[in-house]
């Protein structure tokens, strides 16, 4: 009797491919999805089982759901003109409803239960000069590579002053240096004069006629000042004195 129609969806469907080199382990996925509204039971095999490595190599895969499989080939001397004879065949059968022992449902299974499905192994060498199947990771670092020896060939180039160059350097960046705290001193004093001038203005506004002792008072607090900052402050004060006289 033939057996049933496999029910389990494999992806790939008909050929397991290996790519090379093959000096370390190379896997290969295979996806088992079952679209039926019952478990379904599977069990991978193959005809080189001392070359492969299966996980999981059995178990359930309930109603709706997928499986994913590593099969895993082990290092070996790889010859191109030695065609792969290997194959892998997917069992699977229905889950009884009152299953309890999967290794138990295998051994009492009816042939008529029982449905399969094989594929091939290829084996592939990548190319060298092959790109299409580069790994973009690869492909990036690469480049990165490549931009960072360019860089340090040309950095002699810009680094070829000679100890006049570089003194001269040196000394306008210490001019620039010296400017910039100039302007900020500077800055620093003038906003401190329109502080004075604002003062000496209340004075005047309260007192048309100042003390000697508030003048006195604003010359200690303001004595840091520079000449022309003091200059300013008598100007000030004399213009106030005279404004005082002509508003009696």
């Amino acid at each position: 009797m033939a057996r049933p129609e496999q029910v389990l969806v494999l992806e790939p469907q008909h050929e397991l491919k290996f790519r090379g080199p093959f000096t370390d382990v190379v896997t290969a996925a295979l996806k088992l999805t079952n679209p039926t509204d019952r478990n379904v039971c599977f069990k991978v095999k193959t005809t080189a089982p001392r070359r492969y490595c299966v996980r999981p190599n059995s178990g359930v895969i309930d109603s709706g759901t997928s499986v994913n499989v590593s099969v895993m080939l082990q290092p070996f001397d790889y010859d191109p003109n030695e065609k792969s004879k290997h194959k892998f065949m997917v069992l699977s059968m229905l889950a009884p409803y009152d299953m309890t022992d999967t290794e138990g449902v295998w051994k009492e299974a009816k042939p008529e239960e029982l449905m399969d499905t094989k594929l091939r192994c290829a084996f592939e060498m990548p190319l060298e000069n092959d790109s299409v199947h580069e790994p973009e990771s690869y492909r990036t670092v690469h480049s990165s590579t490549s931009s960072v020896k360019t860089e340090h060939v040309a950095l002699p180039k810009s680094s070829s002053l000679d100890d006049g160059e570089v003194k001269k350097i040196m000394d306008e960046h210490k001019r620039q240096q010296a400017d910039v705290q100039r302007l900020r001193e500077e800055n620093k004093q003038i906003r401190e004069n329109d502080g004075l001038r604002k003062r000496i203005a209340t004075v005047a506004a309260a007192d048309s006629y100042p003390s000697s002792s508030v003048v006195a008072a604003l010359a200690t607090r303001n004595e840091g000042l520079s000449t022309r900052a003091v200059a300013l402050c008598v100007l000030f004060f004399v213009i106030g004195v005279i404004v005082g006289k002509l508003a009696l």
